[in-house]
């Protein structure tokens, strides 16, 4: 059977329901003149009284339990780091329900543009508000996700109210001028730990003025590694869950070998559950599935396991095309043949207009049916296929490419 490289995998369970930062260097054109800097990469309004974020700063929900957040992304970024920044975002939609959709006509919306550093707004503040993203500095999935984090109205780890019983601050190391950066907030910790993971807590030597010497140690073990990018923690997906009241049960399994298993086992799990497991592998690294890849390149085939010889039996398979947020992408079916059956009940395909088994989809096809040319509304597809325990066909073929909006 041919192998699929893939960097992040995902499983999906479902019951009843549907389921370093820097000193920031501004240009007029980036923040309006009644803004303030805080901890080095947030934007604050002046007439902000506080720093939490209450409901008014919030992103709002719709009816269908998403919080849609439209974003536009400066065609200013090569299509490369348009790709990078659509797959950090991604794994917000894939882990919580905040929904970064490609803006259109929408008043509120972040514009995420080229900065001389990292930076953004705190919180929504309404109309057009910017992330800037310095492309020499910024384009790890964690810092793009830092500030997107900013932007949903998540503040950094280590200024949390309680953060002293957790890393002690070395105001001797600190560079003049920056001790502003490791202020203390009274914020809202959302009843959830403390997190030395979370792609919002600072490194070890963030602003030393001395090579060598920490900024934040960690107490009382100073070894507890702080300030990865790697990607969003399990604490934070909790974090954005919580203050979003989203109605998800998501986990990052990110451990050389771990396991996972449906919500109370042993015992029986909950009706209404929608619980996601992203199985993700350090940068610069490979791993290989027999079944399943997220796709990024602006156009590509997929294909059942072994096509043009028959599918194995048994086979759960999901494909996740990701586009750039302001394209869409557009499928062609080129051969399809599985088993034929009442309602598609035994092996079939579906196409859903979005990134998750719970995205509206077209669809079971099986036989040889007819598949007409598909074009999602927005910059993600999921292509899922199921074979069961029996008979087996040559299976399918298509393309998809990246398409313009009409």
């Amino acid at each position: 059977m041919n192998l699929i490289p893939l960097s992040a995998l995902l499983a999906f369970f479902c019951s009843f329901a549907l389921c370093k930062p820097v000193q920031v260097a501004t240009r007029n054109n980036e923040m309006d003149s009644d803004t303030t800097l805080h901890e080095g990469d947030i934007v604050l309004r002046r007439k902000r009284s506080a720093i939490n974020c209450d409901s008014s700063c919030f992103w709002p929900k719709s009816h269908d339990g998403l919080v849609n957040v439209p974003v536009n992304v400066s065609t200013e970024f090569s299509v490369e780091e348009r790709t990078w920044i659509v797959e950090a975002m991604q794994e917000f939609t894939t882990l919580t329900c905040v929904q970064f959709i490609n803006r259109t006509t929408e008043t509120n919306y972040i514009s995420i543009v080229p900065g001389e550093s990292c930076w953004s707004h705190f919180g929504k503040i309404g109309g057009m508000q910017r992330v800037g993203l310095m492309k020499t500095g910024c384009m790890s999935k964690g810092a793009i996700q830092h500030e997107m984090n900013h932007a949903l109205g998540f503040l950094h780890e280590q200024a949390r109210s309680d953060r002293d019983n957790y890393v002690k601050i070395m105001w001797q190391y600190i560079m003049a001028g920056e001790q502003g950066n490791f202020g203390k907030v009274n914020s809202n910790n959302l009843g959830l730990p403390y997190d030395y993971s979370s792609v919002m807590h600072y490194g070890l030597y963030d602003f030393s003025n001395t090579s060598g010497k920490a900024t934040i140690v960690p107490i009382p073990d100073p070894s507890v590694p702080i300030g990865q990018r790697e990607g969003l923690s399990n604490l934070d997906v909790a974090k954005i869950n919580k203050l979003y009241s989203c109605n998800c049960c998501s986990n990052v399994l990110h451990k050389p070998t771990d396991t996972f298993s449906s919500v109370n086992h042993p015992s029986s799990y909950p009706d209404n559950s929608n619980c996601l497991w992203l199985i993700r592998i350090p940068q610069h690294q490979v791993t290989f599935v027999t079944c399943g890849s997220t796709l990024t390149g602006t156009s590509g085939v997929i294909t059942s396991p072994n096509y043009p010889n028959r599918y194995p039996k048994n086979q759960v398979c999901f494909w996740i095309v990701s586009a750039p947020a302001d394209l869409k992408i557009s499928l062609t079916m080129v051969s399809f043949e599985l088993e034929e059956g009442d309602e598609c009940k035994y092996d079939y395909l579906l196409i859903h207009d979005g990134s998750r088994p719970t995205s509206p989809a077209v669809g079971p096809y099986c036989g040889t049916m007819k598949i007409a040319d598909f074009t999602s509304s927005e910059n993600f597809v999921l292509v899922e296929f199921h074979s069961d325990f029996a008979w087996v066909f040559p299976g399918f073929m298509l393309n998809y490419t990246f398409v313009m909006p009409s």
